[in-house]
């Protein structure tokens, strides 16, 4: 199992708030880039799955940071953004 050290300790005033790893700090970021060129877009989570032939369903776990998209899913949405911006 891979050692994932706390960047970012929980909150201990808060009872909800829970520690940050690195990698869940990356995932959440790979996810708000997702989201914010499918937004920049004007395009529902469906309509930019069937244009990008991405299934709804991964989109949507990018999306919510359940799963870390993979470093080609970034690439591709990547240049997705820029070939379809403005």
């Amino acid at each position: 199992m891979k050692n994932n050290p706390i960047i970012l300790p929980a909150d201990p005033t808060d009872p909800e708030d829970f520690p940050i790893t690195q990698e869940s700090m990356d995932r959440g970021q790979r996810a708000r880039m997702i989201r914010r060129t499918r937004t920049a877009l004007g395009l529902s989570q469906a309509k930019f799955a069937s244009r990008f032939r991405v299934p709804v369903g991964t989109l949507r776990d990018w999306e919510q940071a359940r799963v870390s998209a993979p470093h080609f899913a970034i690439a591709y949405v990547r240049v997705i953004g820029r070939q379809h911006a403005g």
